[in-house]
């Protein structure tokens, strides 16, 4: 009785969640209709519910080809490295603007910080080319004008790495510094106050009340970023890498896109999108179990 009284009273802030609700019904749940190719023979002319079924055939096939295995190392390496370099960056750049004092200073920072997320890839990866590139990037013409070595930032696996870290971090960082400063001012400021009455520096004051203060976020952030950990974005390793250094540029979901668009494999493509999903979902309650279990945070 309470519950029908309330959906009256607030019966605008149901209907709000409509469309986003309608969203998630067409756009995420409805194409989960498709996951069944894998488990079929998919023939494109005679639909999914019209194409023979296989079982796990194809899981078969695709667990014994070697690309597969070259790219799921790779897609799991860069992403460790990925969270031991980009997932820091926000947390810092976030302390370092939440205890700036010069006002206009502080806002210049932040909007130089989140105009790179708002670039797309395209055009992220033709900047990467024309300033690291090994015959005409910028870096590489002073450094061979000035009479030094040519450095193989995009042509070299160790180089490569590297510049397809500090990308990312630079593409990134600046949107993850909003979620740790939305963070930063749930903080009560008396606390603050208070550690510098008793003699608390700058540094403790962000080691004893700053970052426990963002723990639940942090633990959330983790935690996402822990389930992703076998799914990597196509954009980045597919504009940045090259023929050179294949080897270590082929991800997972640029080795769908072989399989499935370019070849024709569909079947096969959606095997490997199930294997991510399913083992995403097994990384996310992991590290959320484990998140709950030493920190007392989770998202569920």
């Amino acid at each position: 009785m309470k519950g029908n009284v309330y959906f009256r009273r607030y019966w605008q802030l149901y209907a709000l969640l409509v469309l986003p609700l309608a969203y998630f019904i067409v756009f995420k749940y409805g194409p989960m209709w498709g996951v069944q190719i894998a488990f079929k023979d998919f023939n494109f002319f005679q639909g999914i519910t019209g194409s023979e079924w296989i079982g796990f055939d194809a899981f078969r096939e695709v667990f014994r080809m070697d690309d597969f295995y070259r790219t799921l190392r790779n897609t799991i390496v860069l992403n460790l490295l990925d969270l031991l370099v980009s997932f820091p960056a926000p947390l810092i750049l976030a302390i370092l603007l939440y205890e700036m004092k010069v006002v206009w200073f502080k806002k210049l920072s932040q909007t130089i910080l989140y105009i790179p997320h708002f670039i797309s890839w395209v055009i992220i990866g033709g900047i990467v080319y024309q300033v690291f590139g090994t015959q005409s990037g910028m870096i590489n013409n002073v450094l061979t004008t000035l009479g030094f070595q040519a450095i193989p930032f995009l042509t070299d696996k160790n180089d490569w790495v590297l510049t397809y870290l500090l990308t990312g971090v630079w593409q990134s960082a600046g949107w993850g510094t909003i979620l740790y400063l939305a963070a930063l001012t749930g903080i009560n400021r008396e606390l603050f106050e208070a550690a510098e009455v008793d003699g608390a520096g700058r540094l403790k004051r962000i080691w004893y009340i700053t970052i426990p203060g963002m723990k639940t976020t942090i633990a959330t952030l983790l935690i996402i970023n822990l389930g992703n950990m076998i799914t990597i974005g196509f954009d980045r390793p597919y504009v940045i890498g090259n023929v050179a250094v294949r080897d270590y540029s082929d991800v997972l979901s640029t080795f769908v896109y072989r399989i499935g668009m370019e070849s024709g494999q569909y079947t096969l493509a959606t095997v490997v999108g199930l294997f991510q999903a399913v083992v995403g979902l097994i990384f996310v309650l992991g590290a959320n179990y484990a998140s709950k279990k030493l920190t007392d945070e989770s998202i569920m």
